[in-house]
């Protein structure tokens, strides 16, 4: 039996807006798929062939598809149309679909008319039954897990099968480790906590060290996403610095960056800072936007909100972490002056590198259900919900100005002459 795992393409910043390359300097940048596939196809009995195709960056086979008995789709949102195609492509052709991840977990309904099954929320714990029941012609049209995962008895993910398929220009330096899942908080513009579940459940410590390593021996770094970065939280914390510690005494320099927000920066002490330095780590991805410190930093009426960010800024720079800082606009209180006031706190805070993101209101997160609620989301166009486009009618300014304002803070953060941030222009770290 042959399974083939397919990763469909979408659309990244600059894809969706061309222009914007004259003004950003950056290389080509390709970021690795998901883990979804990863780690399914590491719980995938021997007896089934797998194989992988990125949709990204190859041909994923429809006319190349007569041994295959299961096509399997993992994607999320800003995917969701083009995996949509895929899986009725592959129908068209005889082929049994599959798909799962946070789109098909959060709008089944959607994606069963185009599939012959879902899987709604973590693949691992029913994965081995949708094999059986394919394997038996008998798929069923939706499969959930009972209970959340056990993260520990699960194999390290199959990243080998994704660092099989770059070549050329397409490469990724770093993959993503998990140390968690789950998440406590309720960001509004998150689904983790629903697709995942609200309580925090770690990687044993091999685990983790385990994808560190498993990258390692192929060339790659390692980046904790910010879904695992809560090392804040009592014995987490501890844990956190003791796989820190464990990372440097085997060499360091393993990790590409780690990923947190400015209250997670407030609140951590800096000798914990100081031991991931000790452990090779030189780079947070400053998440903005989710937090009360962002959502209020650049408003212009929380001078206090304000000042909090820029302390988290100087706290990861006093310790030689550099900031890789994600703005994020059109939250309800950000207005036409927000896009100054984020180049002026830019400027001021001395960060030299940073992204914009615009606010998008994916099925599962809080704010969905808002806008949803309140009639202000626009379309549904599934490709255009890619942090890049507007989606949903701001509150303080129409959609086509927050869309403009987006547009102008790459151009002014990246102007030429602005070198005084002290940019190199061919560093890979502008996931543009």
């Amino acid at each position: 039996m042959k399974v083939r795992f397919v990763y469909p393409r979408f659309q990244r910043h600059a894809e969706a807006h061309p222009e914007l390359l004259e003004h950003v300097p950056c290389n080509e940048y390709f970021g690795p798929p998901s883990l979804g596939v990863a780690c399914l196809a590491a719980v995938t009995p021997p007896e089934w062939e797998v194989e992988f195709r990125d949709d990204r960056v190859e041909d994923v086979g429809l006319e190349d598809c007569a041994d295959v008995d299961l096509v399997a789709l993992s994607f999320f949102t800003a995917a969701a149309r083009r995996g949509i195609e895929l899986a009725d492509a592959f129908r068209a052709r005889g082929r049994r679909v599959v798909a799962g991840g946070i789109f098909p977990t959060m709008m089944p309904d959607e994606v069963a008319p185009h599939v012959d099954a879902v899987v709604v929320g973590e693949g691992e714990g029913v994965w081995p039954e949708v094999l059986r029941d394919a394997a038996a012609g008998a798929l069923k049209p939706r499969y959930a897990a009972h209970s959340p995962v056990d993260l520990r008895g699960l194999p390290l993910p199959r990243v080998d099968l994704y660092i099989a398929r770059e070549g050329g220009r397409y490469r990724s330096d770093d993959y993503p480790v998990q140390t968690s899942r789950g998440c406590p908080l309720t960001c509004a513009a998150c689904a983790l906590p629903a697709s995942m579940g609200r309580k925090l459940r770690e990687y044993p410590a091999e685990h983790v060290l385990g994808q560190v390593e498993q990258l390692g021996r192929r060339g790659k770094l390692a980046s904790f996403t910010e879904d695992t970065a809560f090392f804040v939280f009592g014995g987490v914390q501890r844990r956190f610095g003791d796989l820190v510690d464990r990372l440097a005494e085997r060499g360091g320099s393993r990790v590409s960056y780690i990923g947190i927000s400015m209250p997670m920066i407030l609140a951590t002490p800096a000798s914990v800072f100081e031991r991931m330095r000790r452990a090779g780590v030189g780079m947070f991805y400053l998440v903005g936007g989710f937090d009360p410190i962002t959502q209020g930093a650049f408003t212009g009426r929380d001078a206090r909100a304000r000042q909090r960010a820029l302390d988290a800024v100087r706290k990861s720079l006093d310790v030689g972490i550099e900031p890789y800082a994600s703005f994020l606009v059109g939250n309800d209180d950000d207005d036409e002056g927000t896009f100054d006031r984020m180049l002026e706190f830019a400027d001021e805070a001395k960060i030299r590198k940073a992204e914009f993101a615009v606010l998008t209101p994916y099925p599962g997160t809080p704010v969905w259900s808002r806008f949803v609620a309140e009639g202000r989301i626009l379309h549904r166009d599934w490709s255009r919900y890619n942090d890049a486009n507007v989606v949903f009618r701001p509150k303080n300014m129409s959609p086509e100005r927050l869309l403009e304002g987006y547009l102008h803070l790459w151009r002014e953060f990246y102007r030429p002459r602005q070198t005084l941030r002290g940019l190199v222009r061919e560093e890979r770290t502008i996931q543009f």
